[in-house]
């Protein structure tokens, strides 16, 4: 005889089941997205975003010959001989006056210059400082006054208007001075980016950004170093900005406006004279676009 076993009455837990492993990640790579860019402009390949994967830097773009070109703008303009070396507005104020009185005369200068030679403006300055050129003497000078010593600027009538509205906000809020800041000159009745960004520099001795007048525009459109052409000053600065190195953002205005005045001027450029006929991708624009900005 043997005795029975013994039956436990306390269920045993059931075995869990094992954690499924972690699918093995995909070793597909993801599509290629291929773009051709204008001619002379390469080939751009980028991968495809996809939810979930980490964003991808692509390379930035540039003109494939702008160190050529801007080395041959150098040596074209290093006789300085320009109107805006002798005229523009870092000429245009008393080298002996106070600080902020400089700097007034420097963003005047700018005003007068949009849609305006630079032989006129420089005129004008002229006849402002004999007049007195400080906030306290614009605001002084009645209106018909004002406009006699401004003519015959560009839309003289206008920025009278804007040089007093400005004034009188200088004297209200910077106690005579000009803004330190793009965003405050750019709130200055009458005052535009490219004067901002160029009052920065010229005023203030900092760098803030491109000025883009029509001459920038028009020459940088021609030699291809915008992605697609632009139609406004302000498409252009943001263009240029993208890819030129900050370093020569506060060269590229004195160097491309004199040279759009000297050689690649707005109607028969000097094409025959120019250091770039080799490497000017102008003929993407049949004829030449004629660009105009204020």
């Amino acid at each position: 005889w043997l005795p029975a076993p013994r039956v436990s009455c306390v269920s045993e837990p059931a075995p869990s089941p094992p954690a499924p492993s972690p699918p093995a990640p995909s070793r597909r790579r993801r599509p290629l997205k291929v773009e051709y860019e204008q001619r002379g402009q390469g080939l751009k390949v980028e991968y495809e975003e996809r939810e979930g994967d980490p964003a991808v830097k692509t390379e930035r773009w540039e003109p494939p010959d702008w160190r050529i070109q801007l080395a041959h703008i150098r040596e074209m303009r290093r006789s300085r001989d320009a109107p805006v070396d002798h005229m523009g507005a870092e000429t245009c104020y008393e080298p002996g006056a106070p600080a902020p009185v400089r700097r007034f005369q420097v963003l005047v200068s700018l005003m007068l210059s949009s849609q305006t030679r630079d032989e006129v403006t420089a005129a004008a300055m002229a006849r402002l400082r004999a007049h007195g050129c400080t906030v306290d003497g614009i605001l002084s000078t009645d209106h018909e006054a004002l406009g006699r010593l401004l003519h015959p600027v560009g839309f003289w009538r206008t920025k009278a208007g804007y040089l007093r509205r400005t004034c009188l906000v200088l004297q209200q809020q910077f106690c005579g001075d000009i803004p330190d800041s793009v965003e405050g000159l750019v709130g200055l009745p009458g005052v535009g980016p490219k004067m901002a960004h160029l009052a920065m520099s010229i005023a203030w001795g900092r760098v803030s950004g491109i000025g883009v007048d029509t001459h920038v525009h028009r020459v940088s459109n021609r030699l291809g170093w915008l992605r697609t052409a632009s139609r406004t000053a302000e498409q252009t600065r943001s263009a240029l900005e993208d890819w030129l190195p900050r370093a020569l953002w506060g060269e590229v205005n004195w160097l491309l406006v004199g040279f759009g005045q000297q050689k690649c001027r707005p109607l028969r450029p000097l094409c025959s004279e120019c250091l770039n006929q080799s490497c000017c991708p102008s003929d993407l624009f049949p004829g030449g676009y004629i660009f105009y900005v204020g």
